[in-house]
């Protein structure tokens, strides 16, 4: 059995799966880190995601065409990441209790409409986006194909979270929205439009987390299920605080998580003699060890979650 892993061939498709994995988390935990910064948790990422692969595929499935068909995703998850918005921002509720409601209602909702869309079809399907190999690159051995034989979305991915650390790092706007998140009462003190931001961030995290989903139809199954995201969401929240609310390290973060998804399914695959319900779990519980692991050690912005009221004490 040990012969049968610790092979090129084994190694090299248990990277290149790690990394499809792990982009749907990047993209919905590159949203939430966008979120957080501001001050605002979006427990509703699971709602988020689930909501940009049902409208995903609902465009992609109608229209014939893929682009449409992730603009309808983005726009769908900003939607659902935009209600969350009001509810934390304008209205100034209780952040957890609104996510959780939201994915709750998002589950309900995407289900219902694609039983309507069905119309009593037990499956229907749209072609998955194909791969793009980058020459050169995609031969370096082991890494080449995990990293540079890819579909478009995730070469978008790096793009993003590297220009997300420049953002943030560099720019004097990424440091006024770091600023909303630390103490959003003295960064409205200095002229720096909260409320704006805020909203600014909502969208961005809808548009990234509808992305995430969309990624899960238009990539990976070319399909859409019932709850398909499984938890994704909330392991994309796992992502950001291990990764102390940067874009780099959530990314590093994400690829360690989806190694584990990625794990479980090739252990299965040359047939480990292990219950498959046992390697399923792998996942989860390296999410949990990680997050145990960084026990008394919070990085998070200090106003995270806690609602700004102008002119409040």
């Amino acid at each position: 059995m040990l012969d049968q892993i610790l092979t090129v061939s084994f190694l090299t498709a248990f990277l290149s799966a790690a990394v499809r994995m792990a982009v749907p988390l990047a993209y919905a935990g590159l949203g939430e880190t966008i979120s957080e910064k501001s001050g605002i948790l979006n427990i509703g990422m699971e709602g988020v995601m689930l909501s940009g692969a049902f409208f995903s595929f609902a465009g992609a499935f109608y229209s014939g065409s893929m682009t449409l068909g992730l603009l309808c995703g983005m726009a769908g998850g900003a939607a659902v990441s935009m209600i969350h918005g009001v509810l934390s921002i304008k209205l100034s509720k209780d952040q957890s209790v609104s996510g959780i409601a939201i994915n709750i209602f998002v589950m309900g909702v995407t289900g219902f409409l694609y039983k309507l869309m069905s119309g009593g079809q037990s499956y229907q399907q749209i072609q998955p986006l194909l791969k793009v190999r980058i020459p050169v690159l995609s031969g370096i051995p082991l890494i080449g194909n995990a990293l540079f034989y890819q579909d478009i979305l995730t070469y978008l991915m790096y793009f993003l979270v590297i220009g997300a650390a420049l953002f943030y790092k560099k720019s004097n706007t990424g440091l006024s929205f770091a600023a909303i998140g630390e103490s959003p009462r003295s960064a409205d003190s200095a002229g720096i439009p909260v409320y704006k931001y805020q909203y600014i961030s909502m969208v961005l995290n809808g548009v990234l987390g509808g992305m995430g989903g969309a990624y899960l139809v238009l990539v990976q199954v070319g399909n859409f299920s019932e709850n398909m995201t499984s938890g994704r969401g909330y392991i994309a929240l796992a992502a950001v605080i291990l990764g102390r609310y940067v874009p780099f390290g959530m990314m590093g973060a994400a690829l360690l998580f989806g190694a584990a998804n990625a794990l479980q399914i090739r252990l299965q695959a040359v047939g480990v003699p292990l219950p498959s319900q046992a390697l399923s779990m792998l996942p989860y519980l390296i999410t949990l060890a990680a997050l145990l692991g960084t026990a008394g050690r919070s990085h998070a912005p200090e106003g995270l979650g806690k609602p700004y009221v102008r002119g409040s004490r």
